[in-house]
């Protein structure tokens, strides 16, 4: 019997079926029309606040069927989180059709922008095709959708596309349910849609495809480029032209920062990095995100291009162990790379976000023109307004899983679920690396990456953040929760948006530990000890903490061992110049200042003379616990890196010389059986320490962790002459014993048996790598990051938990400032 016969013949019922998740802007209602229709089915499909609503009619059969697919075959972008059918009268409907949007109060969830599908790939090389070429193909399986929505329900109206209205054939395809581009509102063609540029300082405007042509030209002699893309500009050179690319570093003061590449296809750097399964899932997947890869070590000097890129890629991440590589995500990506037939050009690009240091990404054109002028030959451009900034995403593969270093596009703003329901909540992270989140029941929102929120833009960006993410989830905070210092300038603009509201404070470490509880689905009935090694957090005493074991729920926290305090020289100051940690530390463990050792050459004179006042006198010299300064003052003493240009670059050079020495053979790229590699019942499993070991002292308040005695071994190694390589293991491994050691000890004390790991200095895969697998191999159950990072991007998550749990203390003793803490 055919579906028209069983539908004529059969009782018919009605059901409205509500379909929550993310199902707008994913070709979700003309899919709904296409399964309807297949199952001989009447009724209509629209799009509502919550998410997307059909009515059908026909036999019980066929709508319990219709129920399961909708669910099982939704579109490839898709993320159906509910299906709720409920029964109504039939109306003896006859046929099938989409209907007009149901306008109200937006609950549904915004999909994130997505890389170009292989359909209109192959329509963008196509010269039969009549988008061949297009900078802006697209369809309901690909494309920007969170960057260009303006408002949801999703429709093109509610798009920065509103203003380009569709010519006949587009809108042919648009109404057509057999076409792919059916509903898809981003469509557009060379007729239509929005128009490349390409903008020159005396020079005629160039547009169209002329402009892809020219800029293509230009790359290829060594110009840089300001590139405008789906989430901002960006700064673009040819990535195998070293002069190129260190005349961008020159211009943008990146110092010795890691550029990032755009590769035509991974064929571009096979022979520099490795890739394995993970990775190269990550890399062509539809978010196509910035992965770091492994640089590969060369016993041979490469000959010709190769030797030209090999130079080129030591200006593009000197001294660096990784190298982050991305593939094409936007068509303009794919035409400046090359389409085949295309006259040779540059394969290769760095592309980094074109801002200046510290500041959000770029994306209005007036402020493009302005603020990249010095730093620019030329301007590709087009006429499609940003609405919402999103930066690339950063992700490293850690023990064969992905562990994010920023969360921005291709996730943003996809939800997170939450292990426990909150009342509508915003958290404001921190100053460095600025995500804020919004949370209502049991799923929170991240932004995307804000910044650092030291200047007036990164402030205003902020702003619009909140606007942007309340403006896509609904969410009208009734509660705010930031960090515990009482500087931060997150914190100041969350009592700043909060009024007469409470602001509940939470400790900087105890946010990090409830971050990576919160996304491994821990609901804190029972306390987990937590490694928090970070460069920088506000403890509750006062001083700078960043080595931290706490014993911990959502709500409260026992600060069970630190890293032992040692004198921060004056502040950041000592985080630009590593060698002055090094002095602190070595002058904190009665160690002289021999200049036999490499960081006491690395002071000038001068200098050394006012930081030996200045430590006796313990003038600006805060007291701090963090592991990020220990990783600086290692590094400097071992004499790998003494000035530190940017964000944990001692720390990762340490890593490297760590790599280099062939610590960890498979770099923390797989995760190796239960207890491989286990030195003894406290070993880290990555080699022997060679005698570094931190001594643990017992007496009132935390275990103190001692690094005294680890900074004495590394300087007799240094004296005898050890190599840099052979240090930075036996570093690493001393720190991974040192995890074990205090975990087995809270343990003993608490009864946990879980631990996480959180916190900037677990971005170090052999770090993170080591403890997980020495803390397994002890018998625990590890938790560690792998969708928001481990670093401050990371936070507003777990204040959003702790300031949950918090609540539930307010009646009792309400307080607009707190830290509960041990």
């Amino acid at each position: 019997m055919t579906l028209s016969q069983e539908r004529d013949t059969a009782v018919r019922e009605r059901r409205r079926v509500a379909v929550g998740g993310v199902v707008q802007g994913v070709g979700f209602r003309p899919f709904v029309y296409a399964l309807a229709t297949g199952l001989g089915l009447d009724g209509h499909v629209t799009n509502t606040g919550d998410g997307v609503l059909a009515e059908i009619e026909g036999p019980a059969e066929v709508l319990d069927l219709f129920c399961t697919r909708v669910r099982s075959d939704a579109p490839p972008l898709a993320r159906v989180v509910s299906v709720v059918a409920e029964p109504l009268a039939p109306v003896g409907a006859t046929g099938f059709a989409i209907a007009p949007t149901v306008q109200g109060t937006a609950r549904t969830l915004c999909p994130p922008d997505t890389a170009t599908c292989a359909d209109c790939l192959a329509e963008l090389a196509d010269p039969a095709d009549r988008r061949h070429r297009h900078p802006f193909i697209t369809c309901t399986n690909c494309g920007p959708r969170y960057t260009i929505v303006t408002g949801l329900p999703y429709d093109r109206a509610a798009t920065t596309m509103a203003g380009f209205a569709m010519c006949p054939d587009c809108a042919r395809e648009y109404a057509d349910p057999a076409d792919r581009r059916f509903h898809a509102q981003p469509i557009a063609c060379h007729a239509c849609g929005p128009r490349l540029s390409l903008v020159r300082p005396d020079a005629p405007v160039r547009e169209g495809d002329a402009a892809v042509v020219a800029a293509r030209a230009m790359l290829a002699d060594g110009a840089i480029l300001a590139v405008k893309g789906i989430g901002g500009y960006h700064l673009a050179c040819d990535a195998r032209n070293p002069d190129a690319v260190a005349e961008l570093r020159r211009r943008k003061n990146r110092g010795d920062k890691p550029f990032a590449v755009l590769a035509r296809d991974l064929d571009e750097v096979a022979a520099w990095v490795e890739v394995d399964e993970s990775e190269r899932a990550l890399l062509t997947g539809p978010e196509r995100p910035i992965v770091l890869l492994r640089r590969r070590g060369h016993t041979a000097a490469p000959e010709g291009r190769d030797a030209r890129t090999a130079a080129a890629l030591d200006h593009v991440a000197p001294r660096c162990p990784d190298l982050g590589v991305m593939l094409p995500y936007a068509p303009v990506h794919h035409l400046l790379l090359g389409l085949p037939g295309d006259p040779p050009g540059p394969t290769l690009l760095v592309l980094t976000s074109a801002n200046l240091s510290g500041e959000p990404i770029v994306t209005d054109d007036a402020e493009a023109r302005d603020k990249l002028a010095p730093l620019v030959d030329g301007w590709l451009t087009h006429d499609r307004p940003i609405h919402v900034p999103c930066d690339d995403s950063v992700v490293r593969v850690v023990d064969g899983e992905p562990s994010p270093v920023r969360r921005s596009r291709g996730w943003a703003p996809l939800p997170i679920a939450l292990p426990l329901p909150v009342v509508p909540s915003l958290a404001v992270g921190g100053d460095l690396k600025c995500v804020l989140a919004l949370a209502e029941g049991e799923r929170a929102w991240l932004s995307g990456h804000i910044g650092d929120m030291d200047d007036l833009a990164t402030l205003r960006a902020f702003d619009r953040a909140v606007e942007q993410l309340g403006a896509v989830t609904g969410v009208v905070p009734e509660r705010v929760a930031a960090d515990l210092h009482p500087r931060y300038r997150s914190a100041q603009r969350a009592r700043h948006l909060a009024g007469e509201r409470l602001v509940h404070g939470v400790q900087h470490h105890h946010a990090h530990i409830a971050s990576v509880m919160a996304e491994n689905g821990l609901d804190g009935r029972s306390p987990i000890v937590g490694v928090a090694f970070d460069g920088t957090g506000y403890g509750t005493d006062g001083a700078v903490w960043g080595g931290e074991f706490l014993v911990a729920d959502y709500a409260g926290f026992d600060r069970f061992a630190h890293v032992a305090y040692v004198p921060l020289p004056g502040g950041d100051v000592a985080v630009r110049r590593p060698y002055r940690m090094a002095l602190a530390h070595l002058y904190a463990a009665g160690i002289d200042w021999d200049s036999d050792l490499p960081s006491v050459r690395a002071c000038p004179a001068d200098e050394l003379a006012l930081l030996k006042k200045q430590l006796d006198l313990g003038l600006n010299c805060a007291p701090t616990s963090s592991m990020g300064r220990l990783f600086d003052a290692v590094s400097s003493l071992a004499g790998v890196c003494h000035h530190s240009g940017y964000e944990a670059q001692a720390a990762i050079e340490l890593e490297a010389a760590a790599l280099r020495h062939g610590v960890h053979g498979s770099h923390g790229r797989h995760e190796p059986q239960s207890g491989e590699g286990a030195r003894d019942a406290g070993g880290a499993g990555i080699g022997d320490a060679g005698g570094y070991r931190f001594e643990l002292h017992d007496g009132d308040g935390p275990l103190r962790a001692e690094p005294g005695p680890v900074l004495a071994a590394v300087a007799a190694d240094v004296r005898a002459g050890v190599g840099t390589g052979e240090i930075a293991t036996r570093f690493h491994t001393a720190v991974a014993d040192l995890v074990v050691r205090v975990c087995r000890a809270a343990r003993e004390r608490y009864g946990v048996s879980t631990a996480a790991l959180s916190g900037g200095v677990f971005g170090n895969a052999v770090l993170a790598s080591a403890c997980a697998r020495g803390l397994r191999a002890d018998g625990f159950t590890v938790v560690r990051h792998r969708a928001v990072p481990p670093n401050d991007g990371g936070l507003a998550l777990g204040q959003l938990m702790v300031a949950a749990r918090a609540a539930a203390d307010e009646e009792e003793s309400p307080c607009a400032w707190r830290c509960p803490a041990g």
